[in-house]
């Protein structure tokens, strides 16, 4: 493993860190009297239209309500009216994390110009958020388009997969497949003081036995540190390529690769390595599941209060099972497995995002392959047990459609915070108590066309 960049990219990487002073947004204040700095924000975002109409892919604002609002079924969020939602810095849809007590929004920018840059704003009521620190551009370590998450509280890791070699060598008729190899780069992000920490690469290894069948790793997601924050954990994607064909053929954007099958034997893999040193990387892999261990936008793998890791084992929406990797062997226990189709009795769940609460509790969104609509199940992964929430949305297939760009469940003390819209279409916030499982169809969440509410936090 390259433990630290090459000096050169590492000196401008430290370059590029601060690229501006603090700063205060140009937001609106908020709408009523200001309330005691003590106050538990929940934030909710929401995704617009890009230019060309594609649905939530625009943008995102923000706007903060007290537990108090969001229980409240008289209530409206207007986060679409001029001068109430507070735009988040992004030319896509943001990558939001937030700290456990809402004080704190942290983003880095998806794609365009500032792509990689990461923003931290105080939360200050409604609209009002205040951009707070420096800018701090990963780009250059991780790309303009990175993934990333709160690995643990105050700490943040960004990931991303490049540098792959093309899956074939020589040129018409002769081709010959080739492995692309490729490397995972990573960044340690101190979101209390705004600094890049450390760097590191893997480079991608999966075995002469794994690779001579086609396997090969084309994503890389959810980053988390373990209870004791010695070992990072990194979700993979992995394909295969359908080595009984002899020829590249083209994809959507004309360029040629080596084709592709469903066909898969391989259990759910991470790779873990030393942190903070990002040293001595390792595979671990499931025997319980065979699904990839990465999201689209949504975080799915927690510390759970036992410290296990809870990891859901879904590829955008494609998996049921939610699998635990133990605190002692920082590998899989592949004794455990929670399936949420055997937990429901059902037999076509796909979950789309996952929250560990607490004491072994969390709550899943999960879409249904002969149902249309979007679904919400509190989860007992201690007991194996789950519980069907119903809302009045849940058969609106675009809902199952936003799902697919949820990015996270808000939770704070006794309860979970859902926001569920269709796209284009009013929703609302439930709010479920998940010792009690008491739910309350809370604050109504007013939309706008090709838009709907992706988090609460």
């Amino acid at each position: 493993m390259r433990n630290q960049l090459t000096k050169m990219m590492y000196a401008a990487a430290l370059a590029a860190v601060t690229l501006g002073s603090c700063s205060k947004s140009d937001g609106p204040g908020p709408d009523t009297d200001p309330v005691e700095d003590d106050t538990r924000w929940i934030t909710l975002t929401a995704a617009f239209p890009d230019e060309n109409g594609t649905a939530g892919n625009g943008g995102t604002l923000a706007y903060a309500i007290t537990p108090e609002n969001a229980a409240d079924p008289n209530y409206e969020v207007r986060i679409f009216d001029a001068g109430k939602g507070f735009s988040l810095k992004s030319k896509r849809t943001a990558r939001v994390q937030a700290s456990a007590d809402g004080k704190y929004l942290y983003n880095i920018q998806y794609t365009g110009t500032e792509g990689g840059v990461f923003n931290k704003y105080e939360v200050s009521g409604e609209g009002e958020y205040i951009e707070v620190g420096n800018e701090l551009n990963t780009a250059v370590i991780l790309g303009t388009s990175p993934r990333w998450t709160k690995a643990a509280e105050g700490i943040g890791v960004g990931v991303s997969y490049g540098n792959a070699l093309d899956s074939y060598t020589g040129e018409a008729p002769n081709y010959q497949f080739q492995h692309p190899k490729g490397d995972i780069r990573i960044a340690n992000i101190d979101l209390n003081n705004t600094a890049i920490t450390n760097t590191g690469s893997i480079e991608i290894d999966l075995g002469e036995e794994l690779e001579s069948q086609g396997y090969y790793v084309w994503r890389a997601d959810v980053p988390v540190l373990n209870e004791a924050q010695d070992k990072l954990f990194i979700g993979v994607g992995i394909r295969r390529f359908d080595l009984t064909q002899t020829t590249p053929v083209a994809g959507r954007n004309g360029s040629l690769s080596w084709p592709t099958t469903d066909e898969r034997d391989l259990g759910t893999m991470t790779y873990v390595v030393d942190y903070p040193s990002l040293r001595n990387p390792k595979i671990i892999s499931s025997t319980v599941a065979k699904t990839d261990n990465l999201a689209y936008r949504t975080m799915t793998q927690y510390v759970g209060t036992d410290g296990h890791v809870y990891q859901a084992a879904t590829s955008m929406g494609n998996g049921h099972q939610i699998l635990r990797i133990s605190k002692s062997t920082n590998d899989y226990d592949n004794s455990y497995d929670f399936n949420l189709n055997a937990a429901l009795g059902i037999d076509d769940a796909g979950i789309r995002a996952f929250r560990y609460i607490k004491d072994g509790m969390g709550v899943v969104l999960y879409t249904r392959g002969t149902v249309e609509g979007g679904f919400i199940a509190l989860v007992d992964l201690n007991n194996k047990t789950a519980s069907k929430i119903t809302t009045e949305y849940e058969g609106e297939e675009t809902f199952a459609t936003t799902l697919g760009q949820f990015q996270n469940i808000g939770a704070d003390g006794d309860f979970a915070y859902v926001p569920v819209t269709p796209s284009g279409q009013d929703g609302a916030i439930y709010v479920i108590n998940w010792k009690t499982k008491e739910v309350t169809k809370g604050a109504k969440l007013v939309n706008s066309t090709g838009s709907h509410y992706i988090g609460a936090y």
